[in-house]
């Protein structure tokens, strides 16, 4: 899943993956990019524990953080790349989680990833896990990066329009 939600982007410097679940996405990212240094942060308190020990083999390349997506606590302009898989759905106010993804990224640097589009099946599907969610459809993504200080906007639907994959570029 990796490559694929990379985009063919090659990752450098310091990495931010927000709302990283078990932390697999970080521990493949920094097993394929001995360079990198990569801060994951999730929401849940369980789901950071199990993202450190993901990448607790990484060292002082990888930290873990509790953060909300929505407010990251980082400065401005921090992170070369700013990774995002399948969880902006799970954040009530997204469009708030991707101001703050291109609030900490550094002039020139990326946003990548991907997420669920509103459609029956996925409805279906959270309604049984039975979490709070707030899908976007493929247009309301693309408007909301346009929106911000992001060039370069790239949002492409799966073939079976369940999923988008979407890169921008933090204007230099």
């Amino acid at each position: 899943m990796l490559p694929w939600a990379l985009q063919g982007l090659s990752p450098r410097g310091y990495v931010l993956e927000i709302g990283a679940g078990s932390g697999a996405m970080a521990a493949q990212l920094l097993r394929a990019h001995p360079g990198l240094r990569v801060t994951v942060t999730d929401y849940d308190p369980g789901m950071a524990a199990v993202a450190a020990q993901s990448v607790a083999a990484f060292g002082d390349r990888a930290s873990v953080q509790e953060a909300d997506a929505a407010a990251l606590p980082f400065a401005d302009g921090s992170f070369d790349l700013v990774l995002s898989c399948a969880m902006l759905h799970h954040v009530i106010h997204w469009e708030s989680a991707l101001k703050e993804a291109a609030r900490v990224l550094r002039p020139g640097g990326y946003l990548a990833g991907y997420d669920i589009l509103d459609s029956p099946p996925m409805r279906l599907l959270h309604l049984a896990e039975g979490g709070q969610v707030r899908m976007m459809r493929s247009g309301q993504l693309g408007a909301e990066l346009r929106r911000l200080p992001l060039t370069e906007v790239r949002v492409r639907r799966s073939a079976a329009g369940l999923v988008a994959r979407f890169s921008a570029r933090r204007q230099p």
